[in-house]
């Protein structure tokens, strides 16, 4: 069985099952608790059942401390084994791991969320909602997940993506080019739809003076006040001019940003391989918390965006 206290003492293997150091586990550790304990009532169960015990009584589960619960859920959207694998490392059926599952994201996102960061996930309110003092240069892209084929034949059409040839769910995600930050994340989509089709059914309001990375796939794409910028696209039947060779290479240097951050958030396997949960919402929210994480993360090991970060938390708490 893999405990907190066997753990915590390999630093490597730590790192490897949650994602985190045990600094890092120890920080989110007490907003977690939280965030848990905010769901509990003293009077009714949380299937609103009345209780007929106080809270804590009878049989004791196998997840007992809080450090086992949050250890539970970062590694399973760390690693994303089967259920029944999950269940083997902490002493658990298939049917209590998959309980515990749909019991503790919510927890974890709520967690985040207390942490301020989480990305924003309206577009119609982004330029207000982020910090002031952060960097307005940003880069926009689409990352396609791997899903399980739907049986509907519609969703199958709707979910198949001809450019991976698999069945995806797909969103819009913006970063920040030079805090590494995942500053929004668009509504989960099937794979079949366009990055631009996506930016342009739910347009993000930009801070004036915003300067915009993007791609080929975003071709046309010119939100107001924002200065866009994009790779020149070889004309059919002839070459590049060496300027135009030399921007591009440019533009690369910066975009490929963005690359590491996706590459950031899909450290969690649960949006990296195959997405089995088929539960209505799922494949939302666990990619709005491996944003979350990857953020966490950012905002421990980097200094200059944690100062930032720390000072937004504060004017927003004071008003």
């Amino acid at each position: 069985m893999i405990t907190y206290a066997t753990l915590k003492d390999k630093p490597q293997e730590f790192l490897a099952a949650t994602s985190l150091t045990d600094n890092e586990f120890q920080r989110l550790l007490p907003v977690f608790r939280d965030a848990y304990l905010v769901g509990l009532s003293t009077t009714t169960t949380l299937e609103g059942k009345v209780r007929r015990r106080k809270t804590g009584a009878g049989a004791k589960g196998t997840l007992q401390t809080m450090e086992t619960k949050l250890l539970f859920i970062l590694v399973y959207e760390k690693t994303y084994p089967l259920q029944t694998m999950q269940g083997l490392h902490f002493g658990l059926s298939q049917p209590q791991t998959n309980y515990w599952i749909q019991r503790l994201l919510p927890v974890l996102r709520a967690a985040l969320r207390q942490l301020h960061v989480l990305p924003e996930r309206e577009a119609s309110t982004f330029a207000t909602q982020r910090p002031q003092d952060m960097p307005a240069d940003l880069l926009i892209d689409g990352t396609e997940r791997r899903r399980q084929r739907p049986q509907d034949a519609s969703e199958q059409t709707n979910h198949y993506s001809g450019k991976k040839k698999a069945h995806m769910d797909k969103n819009l995600l913006l970063a920040n080019t030079q805090t590494d930050w995942v500053e929004y994340l668009g509504p989960t989509e099937p794979g079949r739809r366009h990055d631009k089709a996506m930016a342009d059914s739910d347009p993000i309001a930009y801070p004036a003076g915003t300067t915009l990375g993007k791609d080929l796939g975003f071709q046309g794409y010119e939100p107001s006040h924002v200065v866009t910028y994009q790779p020149k696209k070889k004309p059919k039947g002839h070459a590049l001019e060496v300027g135009e060779k030399f921007l591009n290479r440019i533009m690369s240097g910066v975009r490929i940003r963005v690359e590491h951050v996706i590459a950031g958030v899909k450290r969690c396997r649960i949006v990296k391989d195959i997405f089995r949960n088929l539960k209505d919402g799922l494949s939302d929210l666990v990619m709005e918390i491996a944003c979350g994480l990857h953020n966490f993360r950012i905002s421990n090991r980097h200094p200059q965006p944690t100062v930032k970060l720390l000072d937004f938390v504060i004017q927003s708490n004071s008003r």
